[in-house]
């Protein structure tokens, strides 16, 4: 049975030494001595929880919370906050940098767990996210399709999917696959965000497909952007010999071997503006279609449909 995963960050050994005893027979424990070493375990690790002391050196837990929350694939994380008796202003500051609790020291063992317990529930049930990239999930994306087609207003979809991918798990592991996965995320929120602000929507269908939803005139820029850096961040999931040569060596779907390309990204962009769309199944299928011609052309393209109905 899988175990849920808790970084304790405390610069106080003692206090490691105590979560660590009441914590080792239920989850897996990761301990850090101050903020920034905490969100290094964080991206490492992606816990399901974390506690964190409120008093460090070099980050404390206000700033690590605040650092925690704006980023989209960590922000979800459950932070429980540990302070001092009679420190109400920790408290106040920690709840306004978005932690989900607080515990005062000295704490009970079993009052630590019980919470703990409470909050992992609610996550789980709260939740409808991809649980690699915890990007909003299918049900979220069908919401966002349905009432941005009932706001009556014209939007983009853009569907990627990642070319050559198959063969590159197959050769480097999953683990390396899932690497490609996150950063793949971290390149789309970052792009649609930053160009498509806050009205715009990222999601995780599963596996390497991704979908974004954004004003119709941002969307080529967007998808541009995200190539460009796609493209950039290749290089580092290949040894420098594969990536020197331009392939890898993998078996095809019928068991033989065969050259594969480096991997790229591919994109299918539906317009609202140019197409009557009356259901959400519309959007996939003519997306499906358009990501079929991208990955016609070699290394990462974008296309859109530009099809009227």
């Amino acid at each position: 049975m899988k175990r849920e995963k808790i970084i304790t960050i405390d610069d106080d050994p003692d206090i490691l030494d105590v979560l660590e005893l009441t914590l080792r027979e239920y989850y897996d424990v990761y301990q850090a001595h101050n903020g920034k070493e905490g969100l290094e375990l964080v991206e490492k690790y992606f816990p399901d929880l974390i506690i964190c002391d409120y008093m460090m050196p070099v980050m404390n837990g206000r700033e690590f919370c605040k650092t925690l929350k704006k980023d989209i694939l960590l922000q979800h994380i459950p932070v429980i906050m540990l302070t001092g008796k009679g420190e109400v202003k920790d408290r106040i500051d920690g709840i306004e940098a978005g932690v989900d609790d607080y515990i005062v020291k000295p704490f009970s063992p079993d009052e630590l767990l019980a919470r703990i317990k409470m909050i992992l529930r609610r996550t789980v049930r709260s939740l409808d996210a991809n649980p690699l990239t915890h990007l909003p999930g299918n049900t979220s994306i069908m919401e966002e399709f349905q009432r941005r087609m009932n706001s009556g207003a014209p939007f983009a979809i853009g569907y990627g999917d990642l070319d050559k991918f198959k063969a590159y798990n197959d050769i480097y592991g999953f683990e390396k696959g899932d690497v490609v996965i996150k950063e793949t995320a971290r390149i789309l929120v970052k792009n649609v965000r930053d160009i498509g602000g806050p009205n715009s929507f990222i999601g995780h269908i599963g596996g390497d497909d991704f979908v974004f939803v954004v004003e119709d005139h941002l969307a080529d820029e967007i998808c541009q952007k995200i190539i460009e850096n796609f493209d950039k961040k290749v290089p580092s999931f290949y040894t420098e010999k594969d990536f020197q040569q331009g392939y890898i060596i993998a078996k095809d779907r019928q068991g033989n071997e065969q050259k594969f390309g480096l991997l790229a990204i591919s994109i299918g962009v539906v317009s609202t503006k140019r197409q009557n769309i009356t259901h959400v199944a519309q959007i996939g299928e003519i997306a499906a279609e358009l990501k079929k011609y991208a990955k016609m052309t070699e290394g990462s393209s974008f296309v859109r449909d530009k099809r009227t109905i």
